[in-house]
């Protein structure tokens, strides 16, 4: 049987959907070395002018009017991308995403993003044979992931399958996966040595992180951190969002010896390794990692949409708890500076790694479509 081709297509908007699909194919690739993948951002690379623009001003909108986001979210909440937007999408940007799928010649197409699964859905429906994967990549299904040319979709839990049944999405073509984590959280390092590895001190330990484009936290929670700096070691992941970093090493009241502000990290895995707590957005990727990790959570700032959606999921199956208020930290801080005194909201019984996610799932399913009996020929390529 000849080696089998994996094309897996996203786009920037945030960096979860296309370090989802890096994710998957690093599974992939570890369980079975000889499938060949490859991840691509196809808006990105087919329009490299235009799509940077675009995505600063996703980035902008996100950061300035985050309730214009869930507005829109909510209002497309049930509708599938329509037939003129995906025409005007493929004009505009994907113009040559055939050419590009007839040059790898995939086996499969997965997508970790709901406009190039449209785009490749639109294929499809005009003559590309290739069968077409939809990995959800949060803890919710807008309509904007659903279309009818869609062969698999692989979600996040049973309560997104049912989601997607009551629209109509027939129970074979869904697969409860679990979002894909890289290989690095399929296990967990101990403490002691990760602090170790990583240069840091054996003390109680916080990793605070705010997604892939930076660490955005209000003054009076910075307040509650800093306030806590002697006890507690923090660590502060800025992202991809370097002048941040500068800016937050800059600042007196952070230069502390229990204080470290590390910006771009490969090392997610090893820091979540080290730590006691995890206070992030509730983004999807760093959300499943956390729980891939068994690490308690304390959810800020959510983007309405679907991080609220994920952090509803979290907190409601006891994985983490909303920072309805700044006091929380002096809760949980407690509990694990003084643990026979803390505060009951943060015990080993209420968080703990759930046996209901495996992180390798979403890879081995993926591996046994591929070598199920549909691939068992090479597909054609045909287009109209």
């Amino acid at each position: 049987m000849s080696k089998k081709r994996v094309l897996i297509l996203s786009e920037g908007f945030g960096s979860g959907h296309t370090q989802a699909g890096h994710a998957l194919a690093a599974g992939i690739k570890k369980l079975c070395p000889d499938t060949k993948t490859k991840v691509m951002e196809l808006g990105s690379f087919l329009n490299p002018i235009i799509a940077p623009w675009i995505l600063s001003a996703y980035r902008v909108t996100v950061n300035t009017s985050p309730a214009l986001v869930g507005m829109l979210y909510r209002k497309k909440y049930e509708k599938p991308v329509g037939r003129l937007t995906r025409l005007a999408l493929h004009k505009m940007f994907y113009h040559h995403a055939s050419q590009v799928i007839q040059q790898l010649k995939p086996d499969v197409i997965i997508c970790t993003h709901p406009i190039p699964n449209a785009i490749i859905a639109r294929l499809r429906s005009s003559g590309l044979r290739v069968p077409l994967y939809t990995l959800i990549t949060d803890y919710d299904a807008h309509g904007a992931w659903i279309s009818p040319e869609v062969d698999q979709y692989l979600v996040s839990t049973p309560e997104v399958k049912e989601l997607l049944l009551q629209r109509g999405v027939h129970p074979d073509a869904v697969r409860v996966t679990g979002i894909p984590v890289h290989p690095d959280f399929w296990s967990t390092q101990d403490k002691a040595s990760a602090r170790r590895e990583l240069g840091i001190k054996q003390m109680p330990t916080v990793l605070v992180m705010g997604g892939g484009w930076g660490l955005q936290l209000k003054d009076e929670l910075f307040d509650k951190l800093i306030a806590w700096r002697d006890k507690v070691q923090i660590i502060c992941c800025t992202g991809s969002n370097g002048k941040l970093a500068e800016k937050l090493r800059a600042c007196p009241e952070l230069r502390h010896e229990n204080i470290t502000i590390i910006g771009h990290t490969n090392e997610v895995s090893k820091w979540m390794d080290a730590s006691d707590i995890l206070i992030t957005k509730p983004g999807g990727m760093t959300c499943t990692e956390g729980l891939a990790k068994g690490i308690p959570m304390l959810f800020f700032e959510s983007i309405p949409g679907q991080e609220e959606k994920n952090r509803e999921y979290f907190v409601s199956h006891g994985f983490g708890m909303e920072m309805s208020s700044p006091k929380l930290i002096d809760q949980w801080f407690k509990s694990i500076t003084e643990p026979l005194q803390g505060s009951p909201i943060y015990g080993k019984a209420r968080f703990r790694r759930t046996p209901a996610y495996r992180p390798d799932a979403c890879a081995k399913d993926v591996i046994q479509l591929l070598q199920g009996s549909a691939f068992q020929t090479r597909l054609e390529y045909a287009y109209l």
